[in-house]
């Protein structure tokens, strides 16, 4: 994937003049990070997800246009762009990609990322969103969905990204029904992505068989 394939897709210059938030751990939100002139040709291609839980993208089925995506999102431009936002050495760092279609009432607990994780994207895909629920909160304390730093809409093409921090808190209040979003990690080394996509492959063959399981790697 080339720079300029990852530039026809997101608006990178948006990304780097966005103002990095410090308070109570590293963050930004852009929206309209996706260019809207793909949108609507990444949801004909975006993969049929019928359950809750987040899905690695190598267990999908998708078309051309959602696979280019995926490309551009782990390519070099992108990681350098996250990289130098946030002070931080991505080079041989791997990375791993989930895929949600669906949110059930207990998604969105208050939860920090693993340590094992760097970076944490989130990039939202969702036509519009008027619920109260579904909507991310960035959070001061690991007990209160309310003492929020920021809120934000899962509307297509708005990107947030932080770093893990031990308190890095967020969540959502509950929502059920379809919520697209795409999660890419930075991670510590390649055994991590290992175990978390055996994690979510157990997790989605455990669905298959009892699709009312409560079982989920990732909240966000």
């Amino acid at each position: 994937m080339s720079a300029t394939a990852a530039a026809g897709f997101f608006d990178l210059d948006a990304f780097g003049a966005a103002p990095l938030q410090l308070e109570p751990f590293p963050y930004v939100i852009v929206p309209g990070f996706v260019r809207a002139g793909e949108l609507a040709a990444i949801h004909a291609d975006f993969p049929i997800i019928d359950r809750a839980g987040s899905f690695p993208s190598s267990t999908l089925r998708y078309g051309a246009t959602f696979g280019r995506l995926l490309a551009a999102l782990e390519g070099p431009e992108l990681t350098a762009r996250v990289a130098e936002k946030f002070a931080i050495d991505l080079s041989g760092r791997p990375t791993m990609v989930t895929v949600r279609g669906q949110a059930r009432p207990t998604d969105g607990k208050i939860h920090c990322d693993s340590a094992s994780k760097l970076i944490t994207i989130l990039i939202y895909l969702n036509d519009q969103w008027r619920e109260e629920g579904g909507q991310l909160r960035l959070l001061r304390s690991p007990d209160n969905l309310d003492d929020v730093a920021a809120e934000v809409p899962p509307t297509a093409g708005t990107i947030v990204a932080f770093k893990v921090t031990p308190n890095g808190w967020h969540g959502h209040r509950p929502f059920s029904g379809p919520r697209r979003v795409l999660q890419l990690n930075w991670v510590t080394d390649a055994g991590v992505v290992r175990r978390e996509q055996a994690r979510h492959r157990f997790s989605a063959r455990l669905k298959r068989l009892n699709p009312f399981a409560g079982v989920t790697v990732s909240r966000a």
